[in-house]
């Protein structure tokens, strides 16, 4: 439950700066938080699977559609198909690789950090 709800935090967050932002910043900002929602829905869809193989997976997953994108059919999908650029994107650019690998290890480092919060917390307990 409490994933879902970050996920939809990230969602409305990679929203709005796709609706409000413009430039640089906020095309990789956009990145960072689409690779952090994969993250998410994966590790949804994989519960038991560690931090950093849901950060390597959903990492893959977005590189592939980046890769994807140095064929034309991302690009004719997105002006055909409302709001599949949103998914697909249309013109590949190294600096989105960038943007998937922070997004991904942000991923991986909170979910450890709140995983080891809780390990101590529950070891405080068992004292």
């Amino acid at each position: 439950m409490r994933l879902a709800a970050v996920g939809a935090g990230i969602l409305v967050a990679g929203l709005t700066v796709h609706e409000l932002g413009s430039g640089t910043v906020a095309a990789f900002a956009g990145d960072v938080l689409y690779a952090a929602l994969v993250c998410i829905l994966l590790a949804i869809a994989w519960p038991r699977a560690r931090p950093l193989s849901v950060a390597s997976g959903a990492y893959a997953f977005c590189a592939a559609i980046e890769m994807f994108q140095l064929t034309p059919i991302p690009g004719e999908l997105s002006r055909t198909i409302p709001g599949a650029s949103l998914v697909l994107g249309s013109t590949f650019q190294w600096s989105d690789l960038v943007a998937y690998a922070l997004g991904a290890a942000l991923f991986a480092a909170s979910d450890l950090a709140v995983e080891s919060a809780l390990r101590h917390s529950v070891e405080r307990r068992a004292e």
